[in-house]
């Protein structure tokens, strides 16, 4: 018998390592990361969990291509340098990803051991192995490969945006990532809460790709500053639109208009780019409000809730016309914001906002629902109980019901094909558009979705543009 077959059939550890994190009552009372992440031992031990599959099937999951047993192999090694070299092969992002992508539904949800128990915890581990390497001063940018004379705009500093970037400064191209915002990451910084995400991290993330050799021009809005046929004119060969989907979205009832009335969008902005939390060491102020509502149950209406309640609100309700089985947010959000004492007011539909007699909001006049059969979401359609209104005291009402597209640099670029929504019309495989030498990924193109989806986006777009400026003269 070989020395292959005498080996032992690894046994399945069926539960994975926990993290530590804040208590529900300690993290309210401020903005600091919940999860505390893993420590040496604990992720070799969570590593040594991987059965190391002759066929893996979590890296089907994965939208950037991560090569995750080995560097899972690695981190079970405690090579942790090299395993964060392997990571950033294909993704110039890992902290961020470790920390916000759902791997519940991607890499983990493919991985063998979770048909008997927990899967390994890739994401975990992910974000271990950056902040590893982060911490020990240890964070070297690949060499700079030979440059080619060939450059490429990129616009938006998201996901996507910073992907392409990375993906093709390191083939050789000269690349200008341009933004809007006065400072880089798009959603990473505007959209996701310093509790979930900090924003530290993002901003060491930004820092690699810059230190790649990618030059960032902030506080320059595409189709004002410049259209993307003067930034072609002017001398780059190719562009990549990546500009997110911040248009805010309402649900267009009376009293909208009011007072006190915020779309998820500038309530987190103003939460976390402009840090109105720290107020008044920051400029930026949010109303202080007792009593909120939230429209919605994705990620964003989660990050809204616990952004209210560590805001100081004594009572903060989410309002969802399904039940908690429909709804979109990751389970692990959902779960912490009833830890943190969020309300849910579920098969629930606002009809009406009500103003005090200076124009600020009162209360919300709200229906009751009930399930119907499934609508083209694949959800069970919502119905109203005829009869059963009722009025849920607020002085504060968050509309986190997803996004629209901005319409200005779609506006300022003739001939760029858009879909009936809005949203740039691009191929789902090559990310082109129907301008020749223009590309686009993310979220306008898609609409609102999760960050690995744009950072995957953003790989496909580069490996295209790299293709066809290579067969450009």
């Amino acid at each position: 018998m070989s020395d292959e077959g005498k080996k032992e059939k690894k046994k399945i550890i069926p539960n994975r390592v926990p993290m530590a994190e804040q208590s529900a009552e300690e993290r309210i009372k401020n903005f600091k990361e919940v999860p505390l992440g893993y420590t040496e031992d604990e992720a070799e031990e969570e590593a040594k969990r991987c059965l190391q599959c002759k066929k893996p099937s979590c890296m089907a999951g994965c939208p950037v291509e991560i090569d995750i047993p080995v560097f899972i192999e690695l981190v079970a090694e405690r090579k942790f340098s090299e395993a964060a070299k392997k990571i950033k092969e294909t993704n110039s992002l890992p902290a961020v990803c470790g920390r916000v992508c759902p791997q519940e539904i991607q890499c983990e949800a493919k991985c063998v051991i979770g048909k008997k128990g927990e899967p390994i915890a890739i994401g975990r581990l992910e974000r271990f192995v950056a902040d590893w390497e982060r911490d020990q001063g240890k964070v070297e940018a690949p060499p700079k490969p030979k440059p080619k004379s060939k450059k490429v705009a990129v616009i938006g500093s998201g996901p996507a945006g910073l992907t392409v970037a990375s993906d093709l400064v390191k083939l050789g191209y000269g690349v200008t990532l341009f933004e809007a915002l006065h400072k880089t990451g798009g959603v990473l910084v505007y959209g996701i809460p310093e509790f979930r995400l900090p924003k530290a991290i993002v901003q060491a993330e930004v820092d690699f790709v810059e230190s790649l050799g990618v030059e960032i021009k902030t506080n320059a809005l595409i189709g004002k500053l410049y259209t993307i046929q003067e930034l072609m004119d002017s001398g780059y060969d190719a562009v990549f639109v990546g500009i997110g989907a911040g248009g805010p979205m309402f649900m267009n009832i009376p009293g909208e208009e009011l007072n006190g009335v915020y779309s998820a969008n500038e309530f987190l902005t103003r939460s976390n780019l402009m840090k109105a939390y720290l107020f008044p060491e920051y400029d930026t102020p949010v109303k202080k409000s007792k009593k909120v509502a939230v429209v919605g149950a994705g990620n964003v209406a989660m990050d809204s809730v616990r952004t209210a309640i560590r805001l100081g609100a004594d009572d903060v309700y989410l309002v969802y016309r399904r039940s908690e089985k429909e709804m979109p947010a990751r389970d692990e959000e959902i779960e912490r914001a009833k830890e943190e004492m969020a309300i849910f007011k579920l098969l629930t539909n606002p009809v009406r906002i009500i103003a005090d007699d200076k124009g600020w909001v009162k209360a919300m006049e709200c229906i009751k629902m009930e399930l119907g059969e499934p609508d083209a979401s694949g959800r069970r359609r919502p119905i109203p109980i005829e009869g059963s209104e009722f009025t849920l005291e607020v002085d504060a009402v968050i509309m986190a019901l997803g996004t629209n597209a901005n319409p200005l640099l779609p506006q300022a670029t003739p001939g760029l094909e858009l879909n009936k929504w809005g949203y740039v019309t691009a191929d789902d495989e090559t990310a082109k558009t129907s301008l020749d030498g223009v590309y686009a990924g993310g979220d306008i193109v898609t609409g609102s979705a999760t960050v690995i989806l744009a950072m995957g986006a953003g790989r496909k777009a580069a490996k295209a543009i790299d293709k066809y400026l290579s067969n450009s003269t």
